[in-house]
């Protein structure tokens, strides 16, 4: 008898095992077809920015679309300039780069370096020693240091050539 009980509980097993084996090769199947389609729809949309690429007139401006360059101009030598702190000596060594987005106003703004110069050194030595030793007191002074410059760039060629200038190197002694 008990051979006849055992072989009922075997055809079962055999049922449930096909069920499991359905339902694996069904998620299987899914993912596939999730996964396809996911591939599917980026390669879309990736040939489609491609034809809009390619369906662009040859003689459109390319200077219309492409973002403006920056371009960087480093004041050399470092300016080093003499502070007084209660009457003590100190110093101030900076390096200074400009930045600009116009080629042709950088070119004609270096000939008037020594202007820049110039105005940037009575700037920075006029400054006090316990401002600039906060961020504060630096970023207040690059502030003034670009509109110092950009009031040269307007006087001597009409526009603003410098959209800001840039501490490179900052050191108070």
């Amino acid at each position: 008898m008990a051979k006849k009980e055992a072989a009922p509980a075997a055809e079962g097993a055999a049922p449930a095992k096909k069920g499991k084996l359905k339902f694996i090769i069904l998620i299987v199947v899914a993912l596939l077809v999730v996964v396809g389609g996911s591939i599917g729809g980026t390669w879309f949309f990736l040939h489609k920015s491609q034809n809009k690429d390619a369906a662009k007139p040859a003689d459109a401006p390319a200077a219309a679309t492409a973002k403006p360059v920056a371009l960087y101009e480093a004041l050399q030598p470092a300016f080093v300039v003499n502070l007084n702190q209660q009457g003590r000596q100190r110093y101030l060594q900076v390096s200074i780069t400009l930045m600009s987005h116009d080629p042709e106003g950088m070119a004609a703004l270096k000939e008037h370096m020594p202007v820049i110069r110039n105005n940037l050194v009575l700037l920075l030595s006029g400054q006090d020693f316990n401002q600039l030793a906060s961020p504060v007191g630096t970023e207040m002074l690059r502030q003034k240091a670009t509109a110092s410059v950009q009031e040269v760039a307007q006087k001597e060629l009409g526009k603003l050539v410098v959209d800001q200038l840039l501490f490179t190197n900052f050191v108070l002694q």
